[in-house]
């Protein structure tokens, strides 16, 4: 019975060398037909399921047959280890990756000692960006199998590395675990058949650089011929489906870019690239729903991303579901360690407080954070302003304002805000000053003018002097449709009414766009031209 056991299992081998792993495939099925009940026979054909589905040439997935065959085996040999460890590892290539970390956990109840069980819970937990628990786990596959441990040395290297921004010795720990990744390579099964593999990839470099030259030099139609005909021949290479999703998302093709990253997606659940330009597309596209779709299933993945919150925040927020988007905005601020782009995220959260919730103290308090992160970013102090005035706190609006011209006194943005400011608290004098000198600083700035002409009209009836402002503001901006409106009201003045209807039609065509002004305040003052 041995011998014909091992008869059949060179035979199997010899299929699987030659290339011809369906060929062994059948070879175990028809063997299973004989012995349904052979637990071995069910491992060796999960094995095989497994080894096909990770084939690139093929693209099938086998991934589910595979578990399926573990788990019958599972049914003879209930505490196998090694059992629970094939089982985690096809669900860690499925991308269930809460399942595959059951898994192995049991793999390692069972066996305490299996070192590979606790380097695939690394590799797991890297994936879900628990980096703590992927270091732990590492550590431990490296001192149960401290020479069988090269892929182990290696994960903690990326994972130092990625720590290493908040601690700097973090990245002399991730070059010296690389060293010992080498050193320890030799000895090393799973490290020396991934680098085989890598090595591999390079005989479809040609394919993928021509294709490349192609889209670089922009022939886009010759691009998609190149990667079509290669997917053809190597149907499981997943960055293939990427390359040509690319293309047709470049063109506007943005269903035939879906379709593409999908299939990504289907051969490789893990491919975080895939997903976010499959987000990306359906944004292009207007499609938020199945956007949100995607970067929910991104964040199940990854749940300690960023960027993902943000991004999903962002959406939310298009779609006016402000609730939401506050929460997601609040978790990217949370994970993210980088002080300027939690800044910027933490002053989105403001603005949101501040124009959709109303909620002004929640802004001021979002403003006053991203402060202490970025003290040096005068974008804060304008939206900081913003909010107490708003909130009628002239005062504190007035010292923030100040503050910022402190670090940067010709900025425009900032004397024209201070000119509305002492506007507002009827200081016509101070407020002439800022919005001058906001047009010192840039010459350009339609607003300066537009709000310097309403004071010389409505407040110092200089209706010539408003006019003239009116007119630079619309020179700077012809899409301004609120400096039309106010130079037909001075235009009105003067008593040329067929002039002032003339402007006060074209700020309406463009507030149709714009929406600056209550389309109902254009259509009262153009009937009431003609009144009288």
């Amino acid at each position: 019975m041995k011998n014909k056991l091992q008869e059949f299992e060179k035979k199997i081998n010899k299929q699987v060398r030659s290339g011809n792993v369906q060929n062994a495939i059948e070879l175990c099925q028809l063997e299973l037909q004989k012995d349904p009940t052979n637990a071995d026979l069910h491992i060796r054909l999960g094995d095989l399921y497994l080894e096909w589905h990770l084939d690139i040439h093929n693209s099938y997935q086998y991934i589910d047959e595979s578990i399926t065959e573990y788990q019958r085996a599972l049914e003879t040999y209930i505490d196998s280890a090694e059992i629970y460890f094939k089982i985690g590892r096809a669900q860690y290539y499925k991308g269930d990756l809460d399942k595959a970390v059951n898994y192995l956990n049991m793999a390692t109840s069972k066996n305490p000692k299996l070192a590979k069980a606790y380097y695939l819970l690394a590799e797991v937990y890297t994936q879900k960006t628990h980096f703590f628990e992927a270091i732990l786990n590492a550590k431990h596959a490296i001192k149960l199998k401290p020479l069988n441990s090269a892929s182990a040395h290696f994960l903690l290297s990326n994972l130092y590395n990625v720590s290493s921004f908040r601690n700097p010795l973090s990245w002399w720990k991730s070059k010296w675990e690389f060293v010992l990744s080498l050193i320890t390579l030799p000895f090393d099964s799973i490290a020396i058949k991934n680098v085989l593999r890598s090595i591999s990839y390079l005989q479809f470099l040609p394919i993928i650089l021509k294709g490349y030259m192609k889209v670089r030099t922009n022939q886009l139609g010759e691009a998609i011929e190149i990667y079509t005909s290669a997917i053809e021949k190597l149907p499981g290479f997943v960055p293939l489906y990427c390359f040509l999703g690319n293309i047709y998302q470049s063109i506007g093709k943005y269903e035939e870019a879906i379709t593409e990253y999908k299939m990504a997606i289907w051969l490789d659940s893990l491919n975080i690239q895939a997903y976010r330009s499959l987000c990306q597309t359906y944004e292009e596209q207007g499609d938020y729903d199945s956007a949100i779709d995607i970067y929910l299933r991104l964040i199940k993945i990854l749940p300690n991303m960023p960027e993902f919150h943000s991004n999903l925040a962002n959406i939310y927020y298009i779609k006016g579901n402000i609730k939401e988007a506050i929460s997601h905005y609040q978790s990217a601020i949370t994970l993210n360690p980088n002080k300027r782009w939690t800044s910027i995220i933490t002053q989105t959260l403001g603005f949101v407080y501040q124009e959709n919730k109303g909620d002004l103290d929640a802004a001021i308090s979002a403003y006053q954070s991203a402060y202490l992160l970025t003290p040096d970013d005068i974008d804060i102090y304008v939206n900081l302003g913003s909010a107490f005035y708003d909130k009628e706190d002239f005062e504190n609006a007035l010292t923030v304002y100040r503050s910022a011209l402190d670090l940067d006194p010709n900025n425009a943005k900032i004397h024209c805000n201070l000119g509305f400011l002492y506007w507002g608290k009827s200081d016509t004098d101070e407020a002439i000053k800022e919005y001058e000198l906001a047009i010192a600083n840039d010459p350009m700035y339609d607003i300066a003018y537009n709000n310097l002409g309403v004071i010389y009209l409505d407040d110092l009836g200089r209706v010539q002097k408003a006019i003239e402002l009116f007119k630079k503001s619309i020179e700077c901006n012809p899409n301004y449709a609120l400096a039309y409106f106010n130079l037909a009201r001075a235009i009105t003045i003067v008593g040329d009414k067929i002039e002032a209807a003339k402007l006060y039609q074209i700020a309406q065509d463009i507030n149709k766009v714009t929406n600056e002004i209550d389309p109902q305040d254009i259509v009262n003052k153009i009937n009431n031209l003609f009144k009288s």
